[in-house]
């Protein structure tokens, strides 16, 4: 279960906060880092903190984009310390970690973590099927993100040890982040085209279809069938006209 996931850090602004949350990850057996854009990296002060989690250090994958960070991913997971305009599945990360136990031996998760003063952007938020909240004192819950790292990291191996649970077999794999974007695209190409959307006045349709088909998480064999769907109201359009 922990090598078929991925904690992705994006934007991270301060070196020893990257190391340090490499020593928390191989505390508890994690070992895939991709850090998305860091302000500071490689940097001494990264080696020092991570204290002896230097091999995380020396494996980590650096990329420019989120998009590079979760294209192979089937389960986005993001973390959110404040609630959002349009709700989104909602998980405390004991049952994130249930729900991860039970995923696909083929799938992989990625879980995010944002940046130190503002954490995820609603869009990078967007890009995730549910969202993780760690139930911190309310009049103090502002978290380190090493300390963020470090309670989902636990929670992850607390539920790696029961091997009880048996994922569900399906016939097709889930659907990647990549391939529910260029769906996504895609959808959004039509809808504009048979006059279903106004780019001009979205009234947050396109995040509300997300949220739904994010939720529903389709197989590569259904995202073909409603690529296909797209694909034909396109062709019915283009004789028509």
């Amino acid at each position: 279960m922990l090598d078929r996931i991925r904690i992705v850090l994006v934007n991270t602004s301060h070196p020893g906060n990257i190391g340090s949350t490499a020593r928390a990850m191989k505390t508890m057996g994690l070992s895939d880092l991709v850090l998305v854009s860091p302000q500071q990296f490689p940097h001494p002060k990264a080696v020092e903190m991570a204290s002896g989690a230097s091999d995380i250090l020396d494996q980590a994958v650096v990329v420019e984009t989120l998009d590079e960070a979760i294209a192979d991913c089937q389960l986005v997971v993001g973390t959110s310390a404040r609630m959002r305009t349009i709700p989104w599945p909602l998980l405390m990360p004991r049952e994130m970690a249930e729900k991860v136990k039970n995923e696909s031996p083929d799938s992989q998760t990625a879980i995010l973590f944002g940046r130190e003063q503002s954490g995820l952007s609603n869009e990078e938020l967007q890009r995730c099927h549910l969202h993780i909240h760690i139930p911190a004192n309310p009049e103090y819950s502002s978290l380190n993100i090493a300390a963020a790292v470090q309670v989902v990291a636990y929670e992850l191996r607390i539920a790696s040890l029961d091997q009880t649970a048996v994922a569900d077999e399906w016939d097709y794999r889930l659907a990647t982040a990549d391939e529910m974007e260029k769906f996504f695209t895609h959808l959004q190409e039509v809808l504009v085209e048979i006059d279903f959307l106004k780019l001009n006045a979205p009234r947050k349709l396109m995040t509300r279809l997300r949220r739904m088909f994010l939720r529903t998480r389709p197989d590569v064999m259904e995202m073909n069938i409603l690529r296909g769907i797209l694909t034909a109201i396109q062709e019915k359009k283009t004789n028509n006209a």
